[in-house]
């Protein structure tokens, strides 16, 4: 399942990047080496790994945000 995340094209890049930093960890690289290789800091590889370790796939989904959800309005057809 990763491996397939990792390579998607119509991902959002988000999905992407964590799967592919999971992959990298698994081959046996450092944080600071996978940091380098995806052009990240070094704490969002190690957050990323936490979290998938701790909770598996589910562990690399956004969390909800806290605060007033934004609100747009209806769109007006012409």
């Amino acid at each position: 399942m990763l491996e397939s995340l990792a390579r998607s094209y119509t991902l959002p890049y988000w999905q992407v990047t964590r799967a592919q930093m999971v992959l990298l960890a698994a081959e046996g690289m450092r944080n600071d080496q996978v940091a380098a290789r995806l052009n990240c800091r070094r704490e969002v590889v190690s957050q990323w790994r936490k979290r998938f370790f701790e909770q598996g796939l589910a562990g690399l989904q956004d969390l909800p945000r806290r605060g007033r959800p934004p609100i747009f309005p209806p769109s007006r057809a012409r």
